[in-house]
């Protein structure tokens, strides 16, 4: 009943509304602020126009954005009528002062961001208060689903967890559809077009779509890797950086974990369209820099290991560097840790595991993690950098480590750009794993595109 009630007054409000005066609506429009007038001018033809007013638009933008030079003994009032009388309100197209006002604020919002991000941390050589340059931004992401009737599923609220180089996503929710039914999942960054006069993000009314990613869920247990398992439910991933958790016994989805790298983050999450995904800029490669003879060299690696709450590893190696010999099959070798090398063999405590909850169920699922690599180049610049969840698996060689006795587990991970290869050796008595084995294999056209040479 109070549904009905409520859709009766709703109509009986825009029939009133629409039978009004346009003088009448017009002094009305003048008291809404900028994001109400936005929405009502999404109401039909009449109400856009009247929306769209220069006078209403000025006095926004007169109140919000205020002259370099005005006379302070000047009341509000004058203030307004100089405005309000000035050449720049006639002659104008309808709509030029609201174009300004999102322009202008558009601006400051990026003004504000490009500020926050631009301390860069020397271990990451990525800004160091990320997550403070996203609050000012209003930054938030949306995953997309769509079924094969062309039904989308909209899920905004999410579970946000931040690492050192990563921030990692997470939705679950007891409504949404089953697997079998969708095609494609699609990842946003969304921001407000405006933000209100004390620089804070509007949380309702108009925002902006950036595609990040486009995934296909079609045959998703067969296409994608399957990372783990425990009691509740099974993971699946797809690159870069989704993995999917469906319910055992209905395998049905009971949650979603999307893992972005602070990289070019922002530029992603805002720069980009609603169907377009945003492009990094070509790399202006450093003059007289580069020697194919030589190979690659002084490259500097940070690198995360975590499984939700806990965080495994946290390390930088510096001084990277890789020679003629170390290039064949398509690929440039960094060895990072080498197992004759004790000196940097190094511990993860405790058993490696990945967390998850819902409304109701958590779980971990052992054997499998989140990696954050961040690689620069010989400038400090970002070379290859991805936040991905990967899994362990027994290897098939025999040990011929003396130094430590117990089974051994590889971690691979693979895209585009490169490939990471990780062994280590399980120790039953200190209850810790030792990576004894860290290689990046970083693609010979990545590094051909970067430098504009030809290895």
């Amino acid at each position: 009943i109070f549904w009905h009630l409520q859709a009766s007054l709703t109509v009986f409000l825009f029939l009133l509304f629409s039978s009004m005066p346009s003088e009448m609506l017009m002094k009305i429009f003048s008291y809404l602020d900028a994001v109400s007038l936005l929405s009502v001018g999404c109401v039909n033809k009449l109400f856009y126009h009247l929306a769209n007013d220069n006078g209403i638009w000025l006095k926004i933008y007169s109140r919000c954005f205020q002259p370099k030079r005005t006379i302070w003994a000047m009341k509000s009032e004058q203030t307004e009528t100089v405005f309000l009388g000035c050449a720049a309100l006639c002659d104008r197209k309808p709509g030029h002062w609201k174009k300004e006002y999102i322009f202008k604020q558009i601006a400051a919002v990026k003004t504000r961001v490009m500020r926050l991000v631009k301390p860069v941390d020397p271990y990451t050589g990525l800004p160091c208060i990320n997550k403070e340059a996203m609050k000012a931004s209003g930054l938030s992401w949306i995953i997309v689903l769509k079924d094969k009737n062309g039904k989308e599923h909209v899920m905004e609220k999410a579970n946000l967890s931040f690492k050192d180089t990563s921030v990692t996503i997470i939705w679950y929710s007891p409504d949404l559809p089953c697997l079998d039914i969708l095609l494609t999942l699609k990842l946003y960054g969304v921001v407000p077009l405006l933000s209100d006069q004390r620089g804070a993000p509007s949380k309702n009314g108009p925002r902006l779509r950036s595609l990040i990613a486009e995934y296909h869920l079609a045959n998703v247990t067969e296409s994608s890797v399957a990372v783990g398992a425990d009691k509740l439910v099974q993971l699946f991933g797809l690159n870069p950086g989704l993995l999917v958790g469906l319910w055992k016994e209905k395998n049905e989805i009971a949650f979603v974990m999307v893992n972005l790298h602070y990289h070019q983050l922002l530029e992603r999450s805002t720069l980009g369209s609603a169907t377009v995904q945003y492009t990094l800029p070509p790399n202006k490669p450093v003059l007289d820099d580069v020697d194919p003879e030589y190979g690659l060299h002084d490259y500097n690696l940070h690198v995360d290991m975590h499984g939700g709450r806990r965080t495994y590893l946290c390390g930088t190696f510096r001084g990277l560097f890789c020679r003629k010999g170390d290039i064949a099959n398509g690929y440039l070798r960094l060895t990072v840790v080498r197992l004759k090398d004790h000196t940097k063999h190094m511990p993860l405590p405790g058993t490696l595991g990945l967390s998850w909850e819902t409304d109701v169920f958590k779980g971990n699922v052992k054997d499998c993690y989140v990696m954050d690599v961040t690689l620069l180049d010989e400038t400090g610049k970002p070379f290859w950098c991805f936040s991905a969840p990967v899994h362990m698996e027994p290897s098939s060689k025999a040990s011929c480590l003396y130094d430590y006795m117990g089974p051994i587990y590889t971690t691979d991970y693979a895209d585009a750009e490169g490939k990471v290869s990780v062994e280590l050796v399980w120790l039953e008595e200190t209850k810790e794993y030792i990576i004894v084995n860290l290689v990046l294999y970083i693609s010979t056209k990545k590094v051909n595109d970067w430098y504009g040479t030809n290895y």
